[in-house]
């Protein structure tokens, strides 16, 4: 099609994954500009069909604009793994195109009319479960993005998404900005006390890296910043610490999101109001499971309810050992982890330094693969041919039971400059089946897991352990997704429900049988000891009362955010403050601020949605429950979930998939049991 343009040619790469190794930056726009005159024309195709009816409106929308969804796939999954200054300036003008694209296919009156007539219809067309289920969510996105409006309204609608568009890419620019910014040099071996050798060798190799060899060097990077807090001995160093990482993009100056906050709280809000809802929060849940700001409120009160006593007691508990060790008298945020973990290895005779040796990179990858082939029969090979954006990326491909090919697979552990932190999963390109060929997917894991020292391998913790499985328990929903429609395949569901497969995918590294695949002494070969793994399940629920409150804090603040008219927030500061008291636990550091760098919601996609992490919990725990009585790889309840769950993706409502691999609703003392709380 373009001879100068990889992304505009059919890739060719083995199964056609996207060209890495020939795309510059350069090639976005033009393809991004050139992909939308063909969704366009394919869009316009559609109207000028006769009668409406299924396959050519509802069908043919789905289809449209394929290759534009490809190409702005890779550009916005490199612009959070692999990105630059070109890259996010570019984002900035892509961004407004797509919204307006988006759009002008939304707003358009012409293609909703034949919307709404089939829609109107969809008694009489007998149409199977999964067709019913993209009728409904076509005609509710052109409904909940102002199909409906008038012309005037569409305007300030339009107006209003570009603005959004704009405001999240700025607020992850900040944060990325502040997170790259800040480094402590160490000289003194004295103040690195208590650091795990492992860590004291990244922290050199960090600091030699950045021009000052023979001193430490610590980041705002989660492997650098969370061991800092967890092991350090010098107080003042883990506060000033806790301090830079607590004030990400808050401090007034050209980084600050403050403003960015109240703009994009602002617009969401207007933007809710005008399609018709009371706010941002009835707009989004109107498609979850929780379908209203009040069963999402009434569900963490009641979490809050059952947690916080627990909660009081661990922090209580921390606080006596900190004053019967030290003689702390006031036990501060930037004390918590590093007593929490000095009381966990007393209490259980367990850190994570005891447990690293166990958690090779290489051989924790390898046991994930081996669990998921003894659940779904999936097996995965390194293909060096497939082209990467990276020199730290793998590419993989997965292959059924039968040898027949499954999917791509991407793996991306290490932090760099260009990427952003945390851990996510994504895809290049959906699952779908067209003309009696079954399109497979290119699913990717992002991470920021302990790098490799010169003397020692990537040895993780237990806690980046169940990182590792949670995100590529998503990958399997990706990669075993069975649809028609890439609309509904895979990750394609209700947002409260996406994080159950992740969720219950962790419960296996407390497993014995899933352990021994992988859990090796990295000098020794040793398998680890059953002792380790009876102390790993006990102190499995160490401190849950205070990690749960933790989470439901993050939950209410984002539900408060988006559930009333935020122009009545006169300052963002005073106002986390406010919200977060019912479970501040510890006392409040002056002039650090969450919000400023809570990505998740504001950069990311759970605005009125972060609760679905412990609403997942909830149907994870119980579903796991099936697996503990049948046995954790017995067959059936293995293919039991991979059908109604991993494979069905969004076909149908949560609740009936659920209902059909638990045979009943979800109950959720399985959650409260697992947890300790009852």
């Amino acid at each position: 099609m373009n001879m100068n343009n990889p992304l505009l040619d059919k890739f060719e790469a083995p199964f056609e994954t996207a060209p890495f190794n020939q795309i510059k930056t350069e090639h976005f726009l033009p393809a991004i500009q050139k992909s939308i005159e063909l969704a366009k024309d394919e869009v316009k195709a559609i109207k000028a069909s006769p009668l409406p009816t299924f396959e050519n409106t509802i069908e043919a929308l789905d289809r449209a604009g394929e290759k534009l969804g490809v190409i702005a796939g890779i550009f916005f999954n490199l612009n959070s793994a692999e990105t630059n200054e070109e890259i996010q300036k570019l984002a900035r003008e892509i961004s407004p195109l797509l919204t307006e694209h988006s759009n002008d296919i939304l707003l358009d009156k012409e293609l909703f009319e034949r919307v709404e007539q089939v829609h109107s219809q969809k008694e009489q067309l007998n149409l199977s479960p999964e067709q019913e289920t993209l009728l409904s969510k076509t005609y509710k996105s052109f409904v909940r993005n102002g199909a409906n409006l008038n012309e005037e309204d569409s305007q300030k609608l339009r107006k209003i998404d570009q603005e959004l568009a704009q405001l999240s890419l700025k607020f992850g620019e900040h944060v990325l900005a502040e997170t790259n910014r800040y480094v402590r040099f160490v000289e003194n071996e004295s103040e690195v006390e208590g650091l795990p050798e492992s860590i004291k060798e990244a922290a050199a190799q960090t600091a030699e890296e950045k021009g000052k060899a023979g001193q430490w060097a610590f980041t705002l990077d989660y492997p650098s910043y969370v061991p800092a807090l967890t092991y350090l001995k010098n107080r003042e160093l883990r506060k000033e610490l806790f301090i830079a990482y607590n004030t990400k993009s808050s401090k007034g100056d050209e980084l600050d999101n403050k403003s960015v906050i109240k703009d994009i709280l602002q617009l969401r809000y207007e933007r809710a109001k005008l399609l018709g809802y009371q706010s941002h929060a009835y707009f989004v849940l109107e498609e979850r499971m929780a379908k209203t700001p009040k069963e999402v409120l009434e569900f963490l009160e009641n979490l809050l309810e059952k947690a916080k006593p627990k909660a009081k007691e661990d922090v209580s508990e921390v606080a006596a050992f900190a004053k019967k060790l030290d003689g702390i008298e006031r036990l501060e945020r930037w004390d918590f982890a590093y007593y929490s973990e000095m009381l966990k290895k007393e209490k259980y005779e367990l850190d994570d330094e005891l447990l690293r040796p166990y958690f090779q990179l290489e051989k924790v990858v390898d046991g994930v693969f081996q669990t998921a082939g003894k659940l779904y029969g999936i097996q995965f090979t390194p293909n060096k041919d497939i082209p990467v954006y990276h020199s730290d990326v793998t590419a993989y491909e997965v292959k059924n039971r039968d040898g027949k090919h499954l999917a791509v697979f991407y793996a991306d552990f290490f932090p760099r400059a260009g990427k952003r932190n945390g851990a996510w999963m994504t895809s290049y390109k959906g699952q779908y089946q067209l003309e009696g060929k079954d399109h497979r997917p290119h699913v990717s894991i992002v991470c920021n897991f302990t790098k490799p020292t010169k003397t020692k391998p990537s040895l993780l913790t237990f806690n980046e352990v169940t990182t590792l499985f949670h995100e590529f328990g998503h990958a399997l929903h990706g990669m075993l997704a069975k649809s028609n429609y890439s609309s509904l395949s895979g990750t394609s569901v209700y947002w409260d429900f996406v994080e159950l497969p992740s969720q219950i995918f962790e419960n296996w590294c407390y497993e014995k049988e899933c352990l021994d695949l992988f859990a090796v002494h990295f000098e020794t070969g040793e398998k680890i000891p059953q002792e380790l793994i009876d102390r790993i399940k006990k102190a499995a629920n160490f401190q849950q009362g205070y990690q749960t409150v933790r989470q439901i804090s993050f939950g209410l603040l984002d539900m408060a955010y988006h559930h009333q008219d935020p122009s009545k927030i006169e300052d963002i500061a005073s106002f986390e403050k406010h919200v977060m008291e019912k479970t501040d636990l510890l006392p409040k550091v002056p002039n650090t601020l969450m919000s400023t760098a809570f990505s998740h919601i504001f950069q990311g996609g759970y605005s009125a949605g972060y609760y679905s992490y412990k609403w997942a919990e909830v149907l994870d725990a119980d579903a796991f429950e099936l697996f503990l009585e049948k046995g954790v790889f017995d067959p059936e309840t293995a293919e039991s979930f991979a059908k109604n769950i991993l494979s069905s993706g969004g076909t149908e409502h949560p609740s009936k998939l659920y209902q059909r691999f638990r045979g009943r609703e979800p109950k959720p003392d399985a959650l409260l049991k697992r947890a300790g709380l009852i």
